[in-house]
């Protein structure tokens, strides 16, 4: 997972910030009892949206990653939501015309933080706000190292219909039930040193059997923050993106040639 920061730049589109919330789903209040601190105020997640051309027909929800353990909130100049600008500006440009739209989360605080599962629960959030905004429409996640972690565990979502999952945070106890019925791509460089590809390949395993497609690649000589075949990166998390987009609404667009070239319809496990 990311454990540094850096400048970046912010994306384009419309921002919403989270409303406070109790564990209850009930909002924060900032009332003091007699004898009580103030209370501070919670950090919250935000949404920048990158629209569709026309309709929207589709949503793709990025996710960034983290740390294991942080209430640090995170900002916009963080590498770990910075890294996936690039990401979410590929995908809108190769389906906005066609009715996709890309939604960027940025999580109210850095650390998955244990049982509290923090990322998760914003993740949560931000699939209630597409579900009120377009119920009808299909959702694809895309992820990266504790963003991928995130991904699978949100993909139980009834509007899910595919997951991207790069360089995932996973393990043993990540559950595989979650993505029963979706179709996932997993991608994992074979030097990461943050995440275990050894652990990502033992998930694919696991839940091959009731996914509704499982694809696995190894980038042979690539570490943990895709700094290395950055085109090889986008190019299969667009393209599996934009073929799932197409099976579920029949819009006339295609994954590219390269996507097709990288990754063909057949394969399970491909290490390039």
């Amino acid at each position: 997972m990311d454990n540094r920061g850096a400048q970046g730049a912010g994306s384009r589109g419309t921002g919403t910030s989270g409303a406070g919330t109790g564990t209850n789903g009930t909002p924060d209040s900032g009332a003091v009892r007699a004898g009580q601190a103030p209370l501070l105020p919670a950090h919250r997640p935000v949404l920048s949206v990158l629209e569709a051309s026309g309709s929207t027909r589709g949503v793709v929800l990025v996710l960034h990653g983290g740390k294991a353990h942080s209430r640090e909130p995170v900002e916009a100049r963080h590498l770990s939501p910075a890294r996936m600008i690039p990401f979410a500006r590929h995908l809108h440009r190769a389906g906005r015309k066609h009715g996709l739209a890309v939604w960027s989360l940025r999580n109210s605080v850095r650390g998955w933080n244990g049982p509290d599962m923090s990322p998760l629960q914003d993740a949560r959030w931000a699939l209630q706000q597409i579900a009120e905004r377009h119920p009808d429409v299909p959702v694809f996640l895309l992820g990266h190292s504790m963003g991928g972690l995130t991904a699978v565990c949100a993909a139980d979502h009834p509007q899910v219909e595919a997951v991207v999952a790069l360089a995932p945070w996973l393990g043993p106890e990540t559950p595989v039930e979650r993505v029963n019925g979706r179709k996932v791509l997993i991608i994992h460089g074979t030097t990461d040193h943050m995440t275990s590809p050894s652990q990502s390949l033992a998930f694919a395993r696991r839940a091959s059997a009731d996914a509704a497609s499982m694809q696995y690649v190894s980038l042979k000589g690539v570490g943990h923050f895709m700094l290395r075949k950055v085109r090889v990166w986008q190019t299969l998390a667009t393209g599996f993106v934009i073929k799932s987009f197409a099976e579920s609404t029949g819009a006339g667009v295609q994954p590219s040639r390269a996507f097709t070239d990288l990754l063909p319809e057949s394969s399970v496990h491909v290490t390039l």
